[in-house]
């Protein structure tokens, strides 16, 4: 049996680019004008997405943007458009954001915070506390207070829905570290929370 090439009908129609190939294009072309436009756009998607994960510590946010910023820029040549450039780039964000949490609670020895065999109780109204939009200048401010590792523990795990076994993943702790970390940090929220009520 013998197969039959496909009868060209015509020309190909080529497609036309879309605005962000061409802004991809111009980019990777070294043209300013369009690398100024793209960390601009990249600012505006990603500068509240980081603000929020990074409260209370805003004082990293500068820094933490322009390594973003400056990962994007250098990975464009790999980006293939299976996704929007929003995403891409926001995806970008979050990995870094990972990587910026799991330096800090790597950083952090976990054994010298210990207390011992006391018994840490686990708050399970922490998720609402956290959650309730009204008490968020509160929450921020107790963040904030909170010894860092304690505080980037918490965010990690309940605003980006990390569960204890990621986290251990990520920092390479034990899962029973992490899990003891998460306590002693909700514990101190808690009492914090209860000291600060007017």
């Amino acid at each position: 049996m013998r197969i039959q090439p496909a009868i060209n009908s015509g020309p190909a129609t080529v497609q036309p680019a879309t605005s962000e190939q061409r802004l991809v294009q111009a980019v990777l072309a070294k043209e300013r004008k369009s690398t100024a436009e793209f960390v601009e756009l990249c600012t505006d998607w990603i500068y509240g997405f980081v603000r929020r994960r990074l409260m209370p510590r805003a004082e990293l946010l500068e820094d933490l943007m322009q390594e973003i910023l400056l990962a994007a820029w250098q990975a464009l040549p790999s980006y293939r458009q299976e996704s929007s450039l929003r995403s891409w780039v926001l995806g970008i964000a979050r990995h870094k954001l990972d990587d910026y949490y799991r330096r800090r609670i790597m950083e952090t020895d976990l054994a010298e915070e210990d207390r011992g065999s006391e018994e840490l109780t686990i708050t399970p109204a922490f998720e609402d506390e956290l959650d309730s939009a009204t008490q968020q200048e509160r929450i921020e401010k107790i963040l904030a207070d909170l010894p860092e590792a304690y505080s980037l523990a918490l965010l990690w795990r309940y605003r980006d829905e990390k569960s204890a076994r990621e986290m251990a993943e990520l920092t390479g702790k034990t899962e029973k570290a992490i899990e003891r970390l998460l306590a002693r940090a909700r514990q101190s929220f808690r009492r914090r929370w209860i000291d600060a009520r007017p």
